[in-house]
C-alpha cells in the first residue's frame, strides 16, 4: 500500500514520533494506523497514544439534570464559529434535555443514534429528534451531527463543563446527597475532566487492559539495549512497576487529587474525609471530537514552514 503524506501526518500527531519513524511504521504494517500506532509504541518511539488528539469536528457537549439522573450530549458542528452561536447552543441544550428524557437509558443505547433520532421531540411532539437537526442544519448553514448521549443516577449526580463546553462531564455515586457530597463530587468531576481517567478503581480495570500493557512495556524494554541486558527478574519488576506507576494515572481512585494541599492524597482519600459513605458509581467524559478524524491540510506547506 502507498503511504502518503498526509498517513504519515496524521501518525504523527497521534503519537508524537518523527516523520521518518512514521512512514517507516506505516510501510511496516502496510498503511493500518492503530498497526502502526502498536509498532511505535513498542519501539518506544512514540511519546504517547494520543488518539484524542485527532480532533477535526467542531461543536459542544451540554449537560442536563433533574433529580437523580443527569445526561450528557455531544453534538457536533462544523467550525467553531457556529459552535460559539447562541442558537446552536440554545439547540443542544435542548438536545440534552430530550436525551434525559428519552426512553434509551444511555450507554450502550445512548450510542444507537437512530433510534434517538427517531424518538418524538419533547417540545413538539408533532416531529422527531431527526426533524428538527435538519431545520437547524438549515437555518444555521451547516452539517450538525447528534453524535452521542450518556446517562447517570444515584443519590448525588453532578455535571461539568469545561471550555464552554468541550469537555462534559458527569458524576455519579451512592451513600449521601447533602450538600457536602454535592460540592465533593463537583470536584471530582474537574478532576475528571483534567486528568480523563479510565477506570473508577482498580477492580474496575480490565485484565486484558492489563495484559494489553505489559505487553508494551515488556517490548519498550526489549528494544532498549541496556535494559534488555538486565536479567528476567529485573525485568519482570521493572514491567510491573511501570504498571502500576500507569494505573496510578488512569484509575480516579488513585490519582493524586488536584486540590491536595500536600500533593500526595489520593482522590479516595480526599472523598473519604469527606464522608466515608460516598461511593463514586459511574462517570462520563466526553470530549468534542475525540476519535474523530482531522480534516486534511496542506502537510508539504506545514513541513516547509517549519524548515523555514
Amino acid at each position: 500500500m502507498a503511504i502518503s503524506a498526509s498517513m504519515v501526518k496524521e501518525l504523527r500527531e497521534m503519537t508524537g514520533a518523527g516523520m521518518m519513524e512514521c512512514k517507516k511504521a506505516l510501510t511496516e504494517t502496510d498503511g493500518d494506523m492503530d498497526a502502526a500506532v502498536e509498532v511505535l509504541r513498542k519501539s518506544g518511539a512514540a511519546k504517547a497514544e494520543k488518539k484524542a488528539s485527532r480532533i477535526a469536528a467542531e461543536g459542544i457537549c451540554r449537560a442536563a439534570i433533574e433529580g437523580n439522573t443527569a445526561a450528557v450530549v455531544e453534538v457536533n458542528s462544523e467550525t467553531d464559529f457556529v459552535a460559539k452561536n447562541e442558537v446552536f447552543q440554545t439547540y443542544v441544550e435542548a438536545v440534552a434535555k430530550q436525551a434525559l428524557a428519552s426512553s434509551l437509558n444511555g450507554g450502550k443505547d445512548g450510542q444507537d443514534i437512530e433510534a434517538f433520532v427517531a424518538e418524538a421531540w419533547n417540545e413538539d411532539a408533532s416531529k422527531t429528534v431527526k426533524d428538527v437537526l435538519v431545520e437547524k442544519t438549515a437555518t444555521i448553514g451547516e452539517k450538525l451531527s447528534i453524535r452521542r448521549f450518556e446517562k447517570v443516577s444515584g443519590d448525588v449526580v453532578v455535571s461539568y463543563l469545561h471550555g464552554g463546553g468541550r469537555i462534559g462531564v458527569l458524576v455519579a455515586a451512592d451513600g449521601a446527597s447533602d450538600d457536602a457530597a454535592k460540592e465533593a463530587l463537583a470536584n471530582i468531576a474537574m478532576q475528571i475532566a483534567a486528568l480523563n481517567p479510565q477506570f473508577i478503581s482498580d477492580k474496575d480495570v480490565d485484565q486484558s487492559y492489563i495484559d494489553h500493557e505489559k505487553e508494551i512495556i515488556k517490548a519498550q524494554i526489549e528494544n532498549d539495549p541496556k535494559e534488555a541486558a538486565k536479567p528476567d527478574k529485573v525485568k519482570d519488576g521493572m514491567v510491573m512497576g511501570r504498571i502500576n506507576k500507569q494505573l496510578k494515572e488512569v484509575v480516579l481512585m488513585d490519582q493524586v487529587y488536584v486540590k491536595a494541599e500536600d500533593g500526595k492524597q489520593s482522590v479516595a482519600k480526599y472523598l473519604e474525609s469527606v464522608n466515608k459513605d460516598l461511593v463514586v458509581t459511574k462517570f462520563v467524559r466526553f470530549e468534542v471530537g475525540e476519535g474523530m478524524e482531522k480534516k486534511n491540510e496542506d502537510f508539504a506547506a506545514e513541513v516547509a514552514a517549519q524548515l523555514g
